[in-house]
């Protein structure tokens, strides 16, 4: 066993007692902790909600004023893309675009679409993933010992947990 040093280490207790107040201070310190960041939260929420509110109607202005640009330029689109040879069109205070989409595949009832893929003798269109299952591997260790490349690693963390007491929510009249 491994001890450390008391000397090497800045704050260190020297008593159980020492010890004992530098975790209620701990506590003191998390609980300030957690009280500045539900202040923050609070303060980020009500500018969030005045910034939203001074959004609105700008967001508004923009949906409705886009979709009467395209709606204009889909009427014009034969002049504003040269007949077709341009997807861009220069309109002097900004520039309209159509782009198409790179392709997708969409697929409902995927079990359906595997089975009739299979079915029709389609399994290029198949992938088969190999992976590794890591909870089989925990769950017996002993089986691949000896396989190179694999390790169980296992780390022990230190931690700290305050004592506090609650105060009781009261509902309806009764402690929660």
């Amino acid at each position: 066993m491994r001890r450390i040093k008391t000397a090497t280490v800045p704050d260190a207790p020297r008593t159980r007692a020492a010890a004992a107040e530098a975790i209620r201070e701990i506590g003191k310190a998390q609980r300030e902790l957690a009280r500045i960041e539900a202040e923050m939260n609070e303060r980020l929420d009500a500018i969030r909600k005045t910034c939203e509110a001074r959004a609105a109607p700008h967001r508004e202005t923009i949906g409705r004023k886009s979709e009467g640009v395209r709606v204009w330029c889909e009427a014009h689109r034969d002049e504003l893309t040269e007949g077709g040879k341009v997807k861009t069109a220069e309109m002097g205070s900004g520039t309209v675009k159509w782009r198409l989409r790179p392709p997708s595949v969409r697929v409902r009832g995927l079990e359906d679409v595997i089975a009739a893929l299979k079915r029709l003798g389609l399994q290029r269109f198949l992938r088969v993933k190999t992976e590794l299952d890591k909870e089989a591997i925990l769950a017996h260790p002993e089986q691949v010992s000896r396989v190179a490349g694999i390790a169980i690693a296992q780390a022990e963390d230190f931690v700290i947990e305050p004592n506090e007491t609650r105060l009781e929510q009261v509902v309806g009249g009764k402690a929660a």
